[in-house]
Formats: structure tokens, sequence, C-alpha cells
């Protein structure tokens, strides 16, 4: 069951949540603050067209956009908030110039395959879940 839904993932993100999985709960914490380091930084002028996900505790803010039939993700979050900056850097390794099809076809539960509940909250969860469909409904809308 676990490979199947896996296997629904596009390859970059089946990698990180491999990875994470695979990792005992202390070595699990430091990969997302890595995570964290890794979210890309906001291209200059992109401020106004993100869209701030509510669902998040922090204010963390997401746009996704195509360009040549590839997605592409931009983050904002608090430099004090590496929780959600370590969603922000997860999503972009993983989902980062994707196709619009891989990218919707992404289960909203995936972090369940990462086992990210060992170390995050079910409030905290429930947020990567919000940014995720976010994402979505913007590559839809993208696409017409």
């Amino acid at each position: 069951m676990a490979e199947e839904r896996l296997a629904q993932l596009p390859p970059r993100l089946q990698n990180v949540v491999k990875a994470l999985g695979s990792v005992p709960k202390a070595l699990k914490t430091e990969m997302l603050l890595e995570f964290a380091r890794k979210m890309p930084p906001l291209p200059e002028g992109m401020k106004g067209k993100l869209e701030q996900v509510h669902e998040c505790t922090t204010p963390f803010f997401v746009h996704a956009e195509i360009r040549d039939r590839r997605v592409h993700l931009y983050f904002d979050a608090p430099q004090e908030a590496p929780t959600v900056r370590a969603f922000a850097g997860m999503l972009a390794e993983g989902l980062e110039g994707e196709s619009p099809e891989a990218v919707l076809s992404v289960p909203e539960d995936f972090y369940t395959l990462a086992r990210l509940e060992e170390v995050i909250t079910p409030l905290r969860l429930r947020g990567l879940q919000a940014v995720l469909m976010r994402i979505k409904r913007q590559v839809r809308e993208a696409q017409g």
C-alpha cells in the first residue's frame, strides 16, 4: 500500500518522502531544519502575487504558476518559523519544475508516508495539507 502511494508522487518528492520516512525521529527534526534552510528566497516583485494560507498558524504565503508547461513555486514565511519554512523547502525540492499533472496527482496527505507525525503536531500537518491544496488550486486556475 505505501509503495503504491509513494509511486503517485513525482520522483523528487518521492526522494524527499523516502529520506524523511527512513530516518529516526531525532534525525528527522534535523532534516526538517535543513529543508527550512533550503526554502528558496522570494524573487523581487513576487510579494504581491502571494496568497496567504490562513490554515497555517504562522503567516505563510504561497504562489504557484505555470511557465513552459512546468509548475514554479514561490513561498514566504518568517525566518523564525522553521516548521513552515521546512514545508516550503520540502515542496520546493519535490515539486518545483514538475508538470501540472504531476503536482495535481500528489495526495493531500503525502506527508504520512514520511511519518512526519512523529515530530510535527496535527495542527501543523493540517497546515502543510492546506499549503498543498492551495498550490493545487492555483495550478488548476493557471491551467484555465
